[in-house]
């Protein structure tokens, strides 16, 4: 019997029903609904934290919530993706990683305390930077090529300084390539880095346009050459390592994208992606870094997550030929 009590109950349960297929559809509207963290593996006045810090700016206006940068440097940036991995996967906390964190350090360690491959949701491209081959300038060579012949001429003097993957990938393959013996020394940063090659405790350091260019330009160490394929418009008097020593495949850039713990909610990545592209489409974002060789790329976090792992093979085989052992 259709009586009235029945009609209630008929009701009631409709209608939590429809509250419970809403629910969902709520949480995605709401999000971001509070502040997010984002965590930059490197030290202040890296790359990494000036260009984080720009997206992170232009995120915070497109999302309507703060994006709070907390610097977390380290073990070439283990330490903050490990916060991140560990982190919940509510889209409240970000990685801004690089090639270091999310593609060469698989190669690099054996006991990650993460698993690379399956530890991050990729979520947007930020863009990639060329790197500077800098010197002491009390280094008596002018050129890459007079350096490399110093090198030569009493292997295992020269030191080389690296606070990232990429600065010392960078320079232990281009001992390999050039045949030099060379003794790297570890800083926990790259400004860091920069100012003992200035004070001349280390003879060379490969690292970023946003450390090396200042310090080339303002005569306070001797820029060599430049890792990418084609030379720079920031600083075009440096010719590539390709030209310099007469090879054809030297190539190593420095790339920056946003990650999220495993398992976020597709409705947050899209969101994130959207205003990602949206800054790195901006033309005063892109107009500030291009002295720094940096280019943008805006992008799916498909695209993301296919590159990621193009670029683990590509720096396994570059770690590889460099020979380079994971410690």
């Amino acid at each position: 019997m259709n009586t009235p009590h029945t009609q209630n109950r008929l009701i009631q349960y409709c209608a939590a029903f429809l509250i419970m297929l809403a629910s969902p559809l709520a949480l995605a509207d709401s999000y971001p609904n509070k502040p997010i963290k984002a965590i930059v593996p490197f030290a202040p006045g890296s790359a990494t934290d000036q260009i984080g810090r720009a997206f992170a700016a232009k995120i915070a206006e497109t999302l309507g919530q703060p994006v709070v940068v907390e610097n977390r440097p380290g073990a070439n940036g283990m330490i903050g993706a490990d916060v991140v991995a560990k982190a919940p996967a509510d889209g409240y906390t970000l990685l801004f990683g690089t090639n270091s964190t999310n593609a060469a350090l698989k190669s690099l360690v054996k006991n990650l305390p993460y698993n690379q491959d399956t530890a991050f949701t990729p979520i947007g491209y930020f863009g990639s930077v060329p790197l500077i081959v800098a010197i002491n300038n009390d280094v008596p060579a002018k050129t890459l090529g007079g350096f490399i012949a110093l090198a030569k001429a009493d292997p295992g003097k020269m030191t080389f300084a690296y606070a990232s993957t990429s600065q010392r990938v960078s320079s232990e393959i281009l001992a390999s390539v050039a045949g030099i013996k060379m003794t790297g020394i570890s800083y926990k940063s790259g400004p860091n880095a920069m100012t003992d090659l200035i004070g001349g405790q280390v003879n060379m350091f490969t690292a970023d346009f946003a450390v090396m260019l200042p310090q080339v330009q303002a005569g306070k160490v001797r820029g060599l050459a430049v890792t990418s394929l084609q030379r720079s418009s920031a600083i075009p008097e440096l010719p590539t390592v390709n030209e310099s020593l007469g090879i054809k495949n030297y190539e190593l850039i420095a790339f920056f994208a946003a990650f999220g713990p495993a398992g976020m909610p597709k409705d947050a990545v899209i969101k994130l992606n959207k205003a990602i592209n949206e800054a790195a489409k901006s033309k005063d974002l892109v107009d500030r870094f291009a002295s720094m060789g940096f280019e943008s790329q805006p992008g799916t976090p498909e695209m993301l997550d296919k590159k990621i792992k193009l670029e683990t093979i590509k720096w396994a085989k570059a770690i590889k030929d460099a020979g380079m052992e994971a410690e």
